[in-house]
């Protein structure tokens, strides 16, 4: 016979429920609860959230394709004036820097000794054509020889021609302005003796500068007179110069395979001086072609990629290899791949994956709108998460395990009573 204690004891036992049953029961019925109390709203929150992003419009715009090179500066006009004999300096009718008138003489030689020859051959010159008038005279009256006429007459002319020499040598002693410019530092002092080939003062005609830079030969079927171009140097960062191509080269370097092209760049306040290293941009024929922003594109070993938008409720995402083309600043040329009208994915690509759901805060925005479009975006985000945990707070919080298994203990006894 089983003692009594010991068979309600047994039996108790039988009837318990399990520890893990007990937590099934419980979460279940919480979470019925919730979807009571809430409706549909609570279980759609628990679903996966869209990701939020920026996107981009695959648009068609003006491309032009530069090509950079650097060019170095040249006087329109330029000159260095030198002697063509031995002297010394008399004078120096500029200074430092003038700009001077074409044919305005500048620096003059002494020229006492060619003078000097020069009054000897008019003098000279003077004598012969007396004898040559004294022996016309005698020939008029048929009393002279027609020979002694003659020689008096190729006397007169040979002193002329003397006197024509002398005064190119004079012409030598001062050296004159052959266009008008700007002057440059002169080296010399009055009373130095100078010989063939010293040179004596620089000259330039600043008011035009021609721009000379080489262009791969590949490019010559793009190259005409009038293309457009821009320029900087590193002496004027802030000013861009504006010119067109002049004049292109008639031959190819062989070794280089370049091509040299020349501008004609206006200088009308003499800033730009010869011998300037220029940063040439030359401008190619204008061309359609689709855009997208620098930063949709996300490189995958080789190639490039970007995370295209499929229209949807919600939108995804899938990733769509592109071929791109030329860049510029910001922005990347899309040879093969996309389709104008498409939208992209521009910031947030590293939090995607392929066929995420995806929620378009901001489509086409700035560089400088994007620090406000995040912002909103977090506020918002706050404002969210304030009211889950106000809808949460409403929520009947489950009771503890330890009551729970005490009434289920009481309900046992009260069974077995």
């Amino acid at each position: 016979m089983i003692p009594p204690a010991l068979s309600t004891a047994f039996f108790s036992r039988k009837r318990a429920t399990p520890l893990s049953t007990l937590l099934s029961l419980t979460t279940l019925n919480l979470a019925t609860a919730a979807v009571l109390l809430f409706g549909p709203a609570y279980a759609q929150a628990q679903a996966e959230s869209p990701i939020a992003v920026i996107g981009a419009t695959v648009s068609a715009s003006t491309w032009q394709d530069p090509v950079e090179a650097l060019g170095t500066l040249r006087a329109d006009e330029s000159v260095t004036l030198s002697s063509t004999l031995t002297a010394t300096v008399r004078a120096f009718n500029f200074e430092d820097g003038d700009h001077v008138d074409a044919g305005q003489w500048l620096v003059q030689l002494d020229d006492d000794q060619a003078q000097a020859e020069l009054r000897a051959a008019q003098a000279l010159l003077g004598q012969r054509q007396s004898a040559l008038d004294r022996a016309q005279q005698m020939q008029d009256r048929n009393l002279g020889i027609r020979a002694t006429l003659e020689d008096n007459a190729a006397q007169v002319r040979q002193s002329e021609a003397e006197i024509d020499a002398i005064r190119a040598h004079l012409a030598d002693h001062r050296l004159q302005a052959p266009f008008a410019g700007t002057v440059g530092l002169r080296n010399i002092s009055v009373g130095a003796l100078v010989t063939p080939g010293t040179d004596l003062v620089t000259l330039d005609k600043l008011d035009t500068m021609k721009l000379d830079f080489t262009v791969p030969a590949t490019l010559l079927s793009v190259l005409h007179r009038g293309l457009t171009l821009s320029a900087t140097t590193p002496s004027y960062p802030d000013d861009v110069f504006r010119a067109e191509v002049a004049t292109l080269g008639t031959r190819i370097d062989p070794v280089s395979r370049s091509l040299v092209v020349r501008a004609d760049l206006p200088n009308p306040d003499g800033r730009l001086l010869p011998g300037m290293l220029m940063e040439v941009k030359l401008n190619q024929p204008a061309r359609q072609s689709l855009t997208i922003p620098e930063s949709a594109l996300v490189p995958d070993g080789e190639r490039q990629t970007v995370w295209l938008i499929e229209a949807g409720q919600p939108p995804r995402v899938t990733r769509r290899e592109v071929t791109t083309g030329e860049r510029r600043e910001g922005e990347v040329e899309i040879v093969d791949g996309l389709d104008s009208g498409q939208r992209v994915v521009t910031h947030g690509t590293l939090k995607v994956r392929e066929d995420d759901p995806v929620e378009l805060i901001a489509t086409d925005v700035g560089t400088g709108d994007i620090k406000d479009v995040l912002e909103r975006q977090r506020r918002a985000s706050r404002s969210q998460t304030s009211e889950s945990q106000a809808l949460e707070s409403q929520t009947p919080e489950p009771q503890t395990l330890e009551s729970q298994t005490s009434e289920s203990r009481a309900t046992e006894s009260q069974a077995d009573d």
